[in-house]
């Protein structure tokens, strides 16, 4: 079991849907990215003041929903002001993080697998006054499969969203309700039936648990957990998070992101530096695969003229 996580965390996260991971990533790599996320998304655009401040003084995040100024929190684009799909024109540390290895083999533990897809991987970042950031209690399904979540969460998915800043209660961190407590009063039925029940919100509110920790830390999540993003109120604030989802390879029912849709973005800078093993988290067949022979190899190289394709040209000889 890698030293980043424990069996617990696992098993944490099958039976609430969320666990939550502190410093799972290290000082040298939260610096790394930190790096990337100035070239990605330059220069600060923090405030002194959350764009939810009250005239009193008082902030939005920890109020009741009657008095945050608004029947409850809601989603806008504005949130996603600078929400950007890997790869990236920066190095390799934020272009390789959402497939980092320990993240895959959380993947395959938590959804008990040997073999994982990445459909989703964006970096996030957030600025205090940017947004009101504060959202309603949802849950991802919506957007992530046409139907609804399975009972069996492995045939589901996993969420990680990972901070590579320090993000305390100021610092907008996410909000979760377990599993076992939004059962208990039939949360997804209410949610399905009435997506905005200011009641079933204020019911969720006495639930809910933070996700907020030192740079580094990890929140993995299901897409039948409910949770909501809260609004940046420390001055000059910002928060920096990298989101990555996982499912079983061949669940057609899962989905998000369709890579090669993005083919005009700077794929070589993943394809240069990762292993045959990441690369699969995207689809790219392992070495050895009927799909490699003397013409996909050499169109793919005329393709990624840099990429390394030593491991892919061995198990192939006899082609």
């Amino acid at each position: 079991m890698p030293d980043r996580y424990s069996s617990k965390h696992i098993e944490t996260w099958r039976q609430e849907g969320a666990v939550v991971v502190p410093e799972f990533f290290k000082e040298e790599e939260i610096r790394e990215i930190a790096t990337d996320f100035e070239e990605v998304f330059p220069g600060r655009k923090a405030e002194a003041e959350a764009m939810n401040k009250k005239k009193k003084g008082e902030v939005g995040n920890k109020l009741p929903l009657q008095l945050s100024g608004k029947k409850m929190g809601k989603t806008t684009m504005e949130q996603f002001r600078n929400f950007e799909n890997i790869p990236f024109d920066c190095s390799s540390a934020l272009n390789l993080i959402a497939v980092h290895p320990s993240l895959i083999e959380f993947a395959r533990s938590a959804l008990r697998t040997d073999d994982v897809r990445l459909y989703q991987a964006q970096a996030w970042a957030k600025f205090t006054g940017e947004a009101d950031f504060d959202q309603a209690f949802h849950c991802d399904f919506g957007n992530h499969t046409l139907t609804v979540p399975s009972k069996d969460e492995c045939l589901n998915s996993i969420t990680f969203i990972i901070y590579f800043t320090d993000v305390s209660e100021a610092h907008g961190p996410t909000h979760y309700v377990k599993r076992s407590d939004s059962k208990s009063f039939d949360g997804m039925k209410r949610f399905l039936k009435h997506r905005e029940d200011l009641e079933h919100q204020k019911e969720l509110r006495k639930f809910e648990c933070s996700a907020a920790g030192p740079a580094g830390t990890l929140l993995a999540y299901g897409i039948d957990v409910f949770h909501r993003g809260t609004n940046l109120t420390e001055p000059l604030g910002y928060r920096y998070a990298v989101t990555s989802c996982f499912k079983k390879a061949g669940n057609d029912a899962i989905g998000y992101t369709a890579w090669p849709w993005h083919f005009n973005k700077p794929w070589h800078k993943i394809f240069e530096h990762a292993t045959p093993e990441q690369l699969l988290c995207f689809g790219v067949p392992l070495p050895g695969d009927p799909f490699w022979n003397e013409d996909t190899l050499s169109l793919a190289q005329l393709r990624y003229p840099k990429w390394n394709m030593s491991d892919y040209l061995k198990p192939n000889k006899s082609n």
